[in-house]
């Protein structure tokens, strides 16, 4: 099977090359810009596979498939979209029977959507690509409405916290608990994954499997131990909260 990533960002583009041959899958070739990827595929033969990032350096990754329209060569690979465009504004690639994979791309994740390419391709049923259609819903996605507070049981009673009260959110002992710029601890009623979809992405990032915290809350930044940050909140003490090392450049972007 020959596979390629199209994919910006060198080290997302290495994880997932690891993750891929991880399930046993050798990848052929990573291009990281709509320019090279047109360079490439006008000296080589089309791939079985492609995991394409949606938004690169110098476009989006459609353009180079407008180019195969040009020029006549129609797009016969596969492909899986590695993106982090949240699920309203994904309706047309499930519309087209596209697989795709939000970022942070999740191992178990990424083996389905494989398994799926592979039945598929033995049955030679690989679904041709409305690309418009899903130009069209990245431009006007669905707008989506995030929680402006949590209601959570405190003894006997329902408290509700405004989101703008929320220091961070954090896992502990199969739990989720919300933690607030008082100083206390609430258990929420969700999984943290749960939470992380209910949640301004602009406001909120999960730095690791462990905690999510709006930008607002970050007091300090300081460089840690395997290229890993960590971050300095107003009032929560109880753990390192560190940034993972595979989600630094994305925290930096998030940042700003």
């Amino acid at each position: 099977m020959n596979i390629i990533i199209i994919e910006d960002e060198k080290p997302a583009a290495r994880l997932l090359q690891r993750k891929v041959e991880k399930l046993g899958f050798a990848v052929n070739q990573m291009l990281h810009s709509v320019e090279e990827a047109i360079n490439w595929f006008s000296n080589n033969a089309q791939p079985d596979l492609i995991f394409l990032d949606i938004q690169l350096s110098d476009g989006l990754s459609f353009e180079i498939f407008e180019h195969f329209d040009k020029v006549g060569k129609p797009l016969q690979s596969a492909i899986i979209f590695t993106t982090a465009y949240d699920e309203y504004a994904l309706r047309a690639f499930k519309l087209n029977s596209i697989d795709y994979l939000l970022k942070p791309i999740d191992e178990d994740e990424l083996e389905v959507a494989i398994s799926k390419f592979k039945n598929q391709f033995q049955k030679n049923s690989i679904a041709t690509l409305d690309f418009e259609a899903i130009k069209r819903m990245l431009v006007n996605p669905v707008e989506k409405e995030y929680k402006e507070r949590f209601s959570v049981k405190v003894g006997n009673q329902i408290k509700v916290i405004a989101i703008d009260e929320v220091e961070c959110f954090y896992s502990e002992n199969k739990g989720t608990y919300l933690h607030t710029l008082d100083n206390r601890d609430y258990l929420v009623d969700s999984s943290l994954e749960v939470v992380e979809s209910e949640l301004k992405p602009k406001d909120f990032f999960r730095i690791n499997r462990k905690f999510i915290v709006p930008l607002k809350a970050i007091k300090e930044i300081q460089m840690h131990t395997n290229s890993r940050l960590k971050l300095i909140l107003p009032t929560y003490k109880e753990d390192e909260v560190i940034v993972a090392r595979e989600r630094v450049n994305e925290f930096k972007d998030w940042i700003g």
